[in-house]
């Protein structure tokens, strides 16, 4: 199976409205990032896919965190971004989130500020004529149920 095969069938295991969320919040990200490897880990509590500049974990700025009630959107560097709107969530010293009401929030102007403001100071920066791909990479081999 391809690595996208795969990520479809991570996405799969949750329930219809959420994956169609998923999915919907997935093709906006890829369409909004060109260039990007997207990184998949189908973890514990939730699939998880990070946008890279390159095959490495370091190098994400922006994922995508699905659980079985809804989606987050990660700023893996969002303690230094601009927030006017106070979007962003989270205490942690670098990582902050939004909690997706629908996918169609990510094209909001203040989540499209975000990003635009995440990958302007992304290093290394992801480049928009790469080749983008998907990579597995990992599987848990336990995890908590998909759908509640």
């Amino acid at each position: 199976m391809t690595p996208e095969g795969q990520l479809a069938g991570f996405i799969d295991k949750y329930t219809p409205e959420v994956a169609a969320e998923a999915r919907a919040a997935l093709g906006h990200l890829t369409a909004r990032i060109p260039g990007a490897t997207l990184l998949a880990y189908d973890n514990f509590n939730a699939c998880a896919i990070g946008f890279s500049a390159n095959d490495r974990a370091g190098g994400v700025v922006i994922s995508l965190a699905i659980y079985p009630r809804w989606i987050n959107l990660f700023f893996l560097k969002g303690i230094g971004l601009p927030d006017p709107d106070g979007l962003l969530r989270g205490a942690g010293k670098q990582v902050r989130h939004i909690r997706l009401k629908t996918a169609a929030d990510i094209a909001s102007p203040g989540i499209e500020a975000l990003i635009t403001a995440a990958l302007a100071h992304a290093a290394p920066p992801i480049d928009p004529a790469a080749r983008s791909g998907v990579i597995i990479k990992s599987v848990s081999p336990s995890q908590r149920p998909r759908r509640p």
